[in-house]
């Protein structure tokens, strides 16, 4: 049977709603709000901690533009080719822009008549990959497209780690290989290991709501 023309994203976005509608009916909007906040924040953690083992993502002395071709790669894996557009903008050494538009999200928020009384998880999704890359992010959204603006705007400054201090999810040092990953033999490829949860404290992460 041929995979590559079934709608798998639809589906999962489809229970997605109806779970959050069936949480909003029995036990209120508010909290379905928090629920799916909790959800998609320990996703993006598990998505973004899988991306820098498997891509070596770390912020370090590099550019900022640098750090966000290669932190691109956590985006692109939370959503499937198509269903959003991303941007991510450097807008100093320390400092950069997101830009989402043409979100499959709303889209789908909108034709299940659930805009109303939805509160947008997004820094909470974005607390979630700060916290697995190990940084200190004051995040902040500028516009959003659920109330009315032309896109999802979010303004993001980060303290550089110092150096010598690896991210949660940094590859492991020559040597080594992180748990659930397979010992590789000589000449083969390296084995992507098992996504498992940052240890220790979360990073702090600062993060303010959109205004008004």
């Amino acid at each position: 049977m041929r995979t590559d023309d079934i709608p798998y994203q639809q589906f999962w976005w489809l229970h997605d709603a109806r779970w959050y509608q069936g949480v909003a009916r029995r036990f209120g909007q508010q909290a379905a709000n928090e629920i799916n906040a909790e959800a998609l924040r320990f996703v993006s953690r598990r998505v973004a901690v899988w991306c820098a083992r498997r891509y070596g993502i770390a912020l370090t002395d590099q550019s900022m533009a640098q750090f966000l071709s290669e932190f691109a790669r956590i985006p692109q894996t939370m959503w499937a080719d198509g269903s959003i557009t991303v941007e991510e903008i450097p807008v100093g050494e320390n400092a950069w822009e997101s830009v989402l538009t043409n979100s499959f999200v709303l889209k789908m928020l909108r034709a299940a008549r659930s805009l109303d009384g939805y509160e947008c998880p997004c820094l909470e999704m974005r607390a979630g990959w700060w916290e697995a890359l190990g940084l200190t992010v004051r995040d902040k959204v500028v516009a959003c497209a659920r109330t009315g603006g032309d896109a999802c705007r979010f303004h993001a400054e980060v303290d550089r780690p110092s150096a010598g201090c690896a991210a949660v999810g940094a590859p492991p040092a020559a040597g080594h290989h992180a748990p659930g990953a397979a010992n590789p033999e000589p000449g083969a490829p390296p084995v992507p290991p098992v996504p498992v949860e940052p240890e220790g404290e979360p990073a702090r992460v600062e993060t303010e709501p959109v205004r008004g």
